[in-house]
């Protein structure tokens, strides 16, 4: 980017982190809309939003949920750029009976499915991931046609992707989709790493994994759990953005939660000064993104 400012994520929930890990955990629109406008308040000029069904905690993808959430912050904020996942509904989890069988944990749902909810609200940004990868015990299915489809979706609702690579398989995915025009550049990354079978959360896989992304990208690099903080100087030091946010990480130190997602993107926003950089403003993010303000 241009202006020398580096932008801050914020992922305020996520799939994957337990009401049961932490009692501040974001669970109900309110709480997840409220997170998100503390961390503008203190330095992200994006944030990244998952729902989760009320009432057990656990993940969503009700359209209803997105909207209010949607609607809670455009209230308060008009500028924070606002991205909205597409990951969920892509997780298989083999039976044991029948491996071709769909066991429980699965959430496989057809592509169109996946992105309803940005087509009807009509976010900045959304994540379009491309890992086809162990997950745990289970595995994630994001196959070529079905990215394509989402891709396709995400142009003719005026969404700009943000696309997810959590391993340099990923990265040679995301060429291939911006030689055959699915995507046009020069493209939003992240790059996700310390995801278990993925990238590893290393200065030297970051560098290497910068090194396949396409030229005149824009990305952002982040860890996850311990990592998270380390790897937001090492972004910034290779040139990128970075993200933190409880959807990646709940500890501010060992042992020590974070109260809010506040307080996870104020330390980044010191550790990014410290080494010089800049932290820019959702209207910085914006022009540097081709965002209308």
């Amino acid at each position: 980017m241009t202006s020398g400012k580096t932008v801050i994520t914020c992922a305020i929930t996520g799939n994957l982190t337990k009401p049961e890990q932490s009692p501040y955990l974001p669970i109900t629109p309110e709480q997840i809309a409220t997170s998100a406008l503390e961390a503008a308040e203190a330095g992200a000029a994006i944030a990244h939003i998952h729902v989760r069904d009320p009432a057990t905690g656990r993940p969503s993808m009700e359209i209803d949920l997105y909207r209010d959430v949607v609607d809670r912050i455009r209230a308060r904020n008009k500028s924070l750029v606002i991205n909205l996942t597409t990951g969920p509904g892509g997780r298989f989890v083999p039976s044991i009976e029948d491996p071709r069988v769909a066991g429980p944990g699965t959430t496989l749902l057809a592509p169109e499915k996946r992105v309803e909810h940005v087509e009807l609200l009509k976010p900045d940004i959304c994540t379009l991931d491309l890992n086809t990868m162990n997950s745990g015990g289970e595995v994630v299915i994001n196959t070529p046609r079905n990215v394509r489809i989402m891709a396709e979706r995400m142009k003719a609702a005026g969404v700009l992707p943000e696309i997810e690579l959590f391993d340099s398989g990923d990265c040679h995915l995301a060429r291939d989709m911006f030689a055959d025009g699915t995507l046009k550049g020069p493209g939003l990354f992240s790059l996700v790493l310390g995801v278990k079978y993925g990238f590893s959360a290393t200065p030297e896989t970051m560098f290497y994994a910068r090194s396949l992304l396409p030229p005149g990208a824009i990305w952002s690099g982040f860890g996850i759990g311990r990592a998270e903080f380390p790897m937001v100087a090492q972004a910034y030091l290779l040139g990128g953005h970075v993200r933190v946010g409880m959807e990646d990480n709940l500890f501010m130190s060992k042992g020590v939660l974070a109260k809010t997602n506040a307080e996870l993107v104020a330390h980044a926003a010191g550790i990014l000064r410290s080494l010089g950089a800049t932290v820019a403003t959702a209207a910085d993010a914006r022009e540097m993104l081709g965002l209308m303000q």
